[in-house]
């Protein structure tokens, strides 16, 4: 039922809301992100609303504003591959600082405020003098398979990454990414493909040197994967022995907070825009007032 919600469906729910509330309605594209943001919105003016998909985000809210005139719609949607494909986004549409919260939250303090609780503080430090930074190692492992899903969305081939097993192709004690296999195995649960494997292998590997950061190439989910399974595995300390990706998200989320949003370029770009027109959104203002 949720998969056949459409852009309108969610603008028509917006329309009738508005007979009885007349403030923000923050637009998200899923469950989790709604968790998270309305940590951070005000919730005496502020409504947030799952619309269940990204491109339902970016059409709700156009629709909202542009034949509804409605311009208290505010959408936020990961960056995904949007930056590798140069697809970009204005306001009353904002989009993360990294591809989605995930990694965004992994890029922040949060990061290790949770490895402080979960991670065994010797392993780590053996690991990292090792490796480097725990979170480097992370996003370098992640990195191949967003790469491959940005490869395959600009030639067309349609690969699946769902359910994608990382312990498959992933060194869960070094954190290293075995690319052949990991190509291996997207190929395996998609349909037949006319481009050998080692010549998409060749195009990850030519790609990942000329990136700077590889966190502007990581899915979130892949690296919350990778890490519970670092984790798991023996970098965690006796509370983390059976831990899950969605038990990790959930404690990324908890410590996530006000102090480290307001350093993203979303929350500086978001609060801009709304304090210019007096919309409220963030906790951070006083209902109504300009930036």
């Amino acid at each position: 039922m949720i998969d056949s919600l459409s852009a309108s469906d969610i603008a028509n729910e917006i329309s009738m809301m508005r007979s009885v509330f007349k403030g923000t309605v923050l637009v998200v594209e899923g469950v989790t992100d709604s968790r998270l943001y309305s940590k951070f919105a005000r919730k005496e003016t502020v409504k947030v609303m799952i619309a269940h998909s990204k491109d339902n985000v970016r059409r709700s809210v156009t629709e909202c504003l542009t034949r509804r005139g409605d311009g208290k719609v505010v959408g936020i949607i990961d960056k995904d591959i949007d930056a590798l494909i140069g697809r970009k986004k204005s306001p009353p549409l904002f989009g993360t600082d990294r591809n989605d919260i995930e990694s965004m939250m992994m890029c922040s303090k949060a990061f290790d405020d949770v490895m402080s609780e979960y991670a065994d503080p010797e392993k780590l430090k053996a690991f990292e003098g090792r490796y480097g930074r725990l979170s480097d190692a992370v996003a370098r492992a992640a990195c191949p398979v967003c790469l491959l899903m940005y490869i395959s969305y600009k030639r067309g081939m349609n690969l699946s990454f769902k359910d994608l097993d990382h312990s498959r192709f992933v060194n869960p004690h070094t954190l290293e990414t075995d690319i052949p296999r990991m190509v291996a195995e997207v190929y395996a649960q998609s349909m037949a493909q006319m481009y050998p494997k080692q010549t998409i292998v060749d195009q990850i590997r030519n790609i990942i040197r000329s990136i700077e950061d590889p966190w502007d190439a990581v899915r979130g989910h892949d690296a919350v994967s990778i890490l519970a399974l670092a984790l798991r595995s023996g970098l965690g300390s006796y509370n983390a022995k059976y831990m899950r990706e969605g038990e990790l998200s959930g404690a990324l989320r908890l410590a996530y907070g006000m102090e480290y949003f307001k350093k993203t370029e979303l929350y500086a770009s978001s609060d801009s825009w709304c304090g210019s027109r007096g919309i409220d959104l963030w906790v951070t203002r006083r209902p109504g007032s300009p930036s």
